[in-house]
């Protein structure tokens, strides 16, 4: 029997609910970048297509910070026979991060003591995550992919394979993302986490058995995040100064960032929104590796880089940073948009035109 989700708790996806098209598979425990050890992981994972006779022909999409691993569901009009990830040619794979709320273990999931990690969750980083992804795909039995790809928190990801694991990709794709993260990143993320952390019903982080949890704090952080996300002349020709019209007295714009808030505590976990963006700011892929430059002039694989041009969050510059470093990338494909970052979501046209472009790039290995 399934269990009821409680949405004044937490949005995660937890154990007794239906899995819906998820697949599940354990990858044993993962030694982190701070010396500590996650036991017993299970990633959470969905594919499309067929993987061909040889395995040469996955593609692993690295979802941002709140996706999943249902790619149709968050990244519509790409996936499908003859879109950019063409299920008729490519066997397209997008695993649940670890630190998520969608069935990969994070803060929700229970622990080997049988009650939910919550505050006890590890503190993790992209490279934790992406070595999660390599036993992940070991796993599944797949040695290279032919394509790496995401967006934002992805593109971080997608950066790190190429860094790291260059005999285990033919090509990468980042996606309005960068080589490291900025001061004005890590400011606006803080006074999000400052958000969850300050509701009254956070209890540190241990609030899985409560009647509610820290929905309040986590729908601000969100209202924050969705303005970084899209951009000053959007809000002001879509919304204005236009009162909502309603008992409340809102501002139209209000009304929106509420339904956005709303929206993500369907979904989502606030000690998920900690975690991974806490390793969002952690993100710099020349630490450990001689600085930023260094790391990314050592770089043998194909680089794409998509950059959004109103992108406020990942402004472009962060962009060409990349594109000049990376002997093998050339220029950032520029992808214009009224919708700031949250415009690889919306110009699908374009996105599918530098998907194909990577794939092409991928094959001429």
């Amino acid at each position: 029997m399934s269990r009821t989700p409680n949405f004044d708790v937490t949005g995660a996806w937890l154990e007794g609910d239906e899995p819906g098209d998820r697949k599940f598979v354990k990858i044993g425990f993962l030694l982190l970048e701070n010396g500590e050890t996650l036991p017993d992981i299970t990633i959470a994972y969905q594919t499309w297509g067929t993987l061909n006779a040889d395995k040469s022909n996955a593609i692993l999409v690295n979802h941002a910070m709140t996706g999943w691993s249902d790619v149709t569901g968050w990244w519509p009009q790409m996936v499908g026979p003859g879109l950019a990830f063409d299920t008729d040619k490519y066997f397209i794979v997008c695993p649940n991060v670890i630190g998520g709320c969608q069935g990969s273990t994070g803060p929700s999931s229970i622990a080997p003591d049988g009650k939910r990690y919550g505050s006890r969750f590890p503190i993790i980083t992209i490279r934790d995550m992406v070595n999660a992804e390599v036993a992940f795909s070991d796993a599944l039995g797949i040695k290279k992919y032919l394509l790496a790809v995401g967006p934002s928190l992805g593109g971080m990801r997608s950066l790190e394979w190429a860094v790291q694991l260059p005999d285990r990709v033919g090509a990468i794709c980042t996606i309005g993302s960068s080589a490291v993260a900025t001061g004005d990143q890590i400011g606006t993320a803080a006074i999000q986490i400052r958000a969850i952390k300050s509701d009254p019903h956070f209890n540190d982080g241990d609030y899985y058995e409560q009647s509610r949890g820290p929905i309040e704090g986590m729908g601000i952080a969100r209202r924050i995040a969705h303005l970084t996300y899209r951009t000053e002349s959007e809000m002001d020709v879509r919304f204005g100064r236009q009162l909502q019209g309603d008992e409340t007295g809102r501002y139209a714009v209000e009304s929106y960032l509420d339904h956005q808030a709303t929206k993500l505590a369907k979904r989502f976990d606030a000690n998920t929104y900690i975690a991974l963006t806490d390793a969002m700011n952690s993100h710099d892929i020349g630490r450990d590796r001689g600085g930023v430059a260094a790391a990314l002039e050592a770089i043998t694989v194909p680089v794409v880089v998509v950059s959004i041009d109103t992108d406020r969050l990942f402004p472009p510059r962060l962009q060409v940073e990349i594109s000049e470093l990376v002997p093998t990338a050339g220029a950032p494909i520029v992808i214009s948009s009224d919708f700031g970052h949250d415009g690889f979501l919306v110009e699908a046209e374009a996105m599918g035109d530098a998907i194909r472009h990577a794939l092409d790039v991928a094959g001429t290995i």
